[in-house]
């Protein structure tokens, strides 16, 4: 069986910033620049990355997890 992993000498293959989508380069990967690099970092430093976060009544909760476990019976 062969490895289809790349080797540590090859090149990573250039793809698109996620901050301005121009191509990225190998010493900032996956971005562009240390600008665009800066820019992600800042965004997660000061919160703007979050995952959105529905509270749940105690009641609600109870509901939610009979019905889960009503759909999988072997789920604990």
């Amino acid at each position: 069986m062969t490895d289809k992993r790349p080797s540590s000498d090859t090149p990573r293959r250039a793809r698109p910033c996620p901050e301005c989508s121009k191509l990225s380069v190998e010493p900032f990967y996956p971005f562009c620049s240390k600008r665009c690099s800066d820019v992600d970092l800042n965004r997660w430093l000061s919160g703007s990355y979050s995952v959105p976060v529905v509270e749940l009544e105690p009641e609600d909760l109870a509901e939610l997890e009979a019905r889960q476990n009503a759909e999988d019976p072997d789920r604990m």
